[in-house]
C-alpha cells in the first residue's frame, strides 16, 4: 500500500532532502513552504511533488491547506513537522515580535500542522509524526532563546503524543539535528563555519540527506515500536 506524506518547509534544505528521500521510498508526498515561489517552483519541476503554500502559524490556513493536500493525494499518514525560522538575538535585545514569530512558527506551527491530522490517523489505526527539532533545543544557544525554547517545547510535544497515539497505532518522534550544511549554514563566513565545525568531534558538518534518513526510518514500519523518542545526530557535538 502506498502511504502519503506530507512535509511541512520541505521545499528547501533539510525538508527538500527528506521530501525526496520519502518519494524515493515509495511514498506519495505533498510540501509546503511559506514564501519563496521561485525556489518551490524549481523544487516541483526537480522532484515532481507538488508544493502547497501556506503559513503553518496560522491554524485555518493550515487545516485548509491539509484539506486540499488530502483531496489531491489521500489521506496523510505521514506528518513531518520541518518548517522553521530563527531571528536571533541577544536576550535583552530580543524584541516581542521576534519571540512571537518563532514561537508562533516554530511550535504553534507544529500543533497547526499535526492537529489536523490526527483524527484521520486515529480513526485509520495508523500514523506517523515526525518532529524536526534541534541540538539548540537541547543544548541551548546564545541568542536563541526564541529558538532553543520553541525546540525543546517540540519535545515536549512529541513524548505526550506518544502516549496519546500509542493504542491508535500512530507512533510520535523526534530528530535534533546539529549544525547541517544548508544554504543558510553555508552562506554564514567562513571563520564562524570554522568555528561551528571546531565544536563537532566528527569535524564535520551533517549533510541533509543524514537527517532524512533518520526521518526515513521513523516513517517505516521497521520503527513501528519506537515512540516517543528522539534521534540526535549531530556529530557527537552533544549527547541529551
Amino acid at each position: 500500500m502506498t502511504r502519503t506524506a506530507l512535509v511541512t518547509g520541505g521545499s528547501r534544505g533539510i525538508g527538500a532532502a527528506i521530501s525526496k528521500k520519502l518519494q524515493d521510498d515509495g511514498f506519495k508526498v505533498a510540501v509546503t513552504y511559506a514564501g519563496n515561489d521561485e525556489a518551490a517552483a524549481a523544487f516541483s519541476r526537480e522532484t515532481g511533488i507538488e508544493a502547497y503554500k501556506w503559513n503553518v502559524a496560522d491554524y485555518d490556513e493550515s487545516a485548509a491547506g491539509i484539506a486540499q493536500v488530502e483531496a489531491d493525494i489521500g489521506p496523510i499518514d505521514v506528518v513531518v513537522a520541518n518548517a522553521g525560522i530563527t531571528r536571533d538575538a541577544p536576550f535583552h535585545k530580543m524584541t516581542p515580535e521576534q519571540w512571537h514569530q518563532v514561537i508562533d512558527t516554530n511550535l504553534t506551527g507544529v500543533f497547526n500542522t499535526v492537529h489536523p491530522v490526527w483524527p484521520g490517523m486515529r480513526e485509520r489505526k495508523f500514523g506517523r509524526v515526525i518532529v524536526i527539532s534541534s541540538v539548540n533545543g537541547q543544548k541551548g544557544q546564545f541568542a536563541q532563546v526564541n529558538y532553543a525554547a520553541t525546540k525543546a517545547g517540540d519535545l515536549g510535544i512529541v513524548k505526550s503524543l506518544a502516549q496519546e497515539g500509542a493504542r491508535a497505532g500512530i507512533t510520535t518522534n523526534a530528530v535534533c539535528p546539529g549544525y547541517i550544511a544548508t544554504e543558510m549554514v553555508m552562506a554564514v563566513p567562513e571563520k564562524v563555519r570554522e568555528s561551528i565545525i571546531s565544536q563537532i568531534p566528527a569535524g564535520r558538518l551533517g549533510e541533509p540527506e543524514e537527517i532524512a534518513r533518520c526521518v526515513a526510518f521513523l516513517a517505516s514500519d521497521d520503527a513501528q515500536f519506537i515512540n516517543g523518542s528522539t534521534i540526535s545526530a549531530n556529530g557527537a557535538q552533544f549527547f541529551a
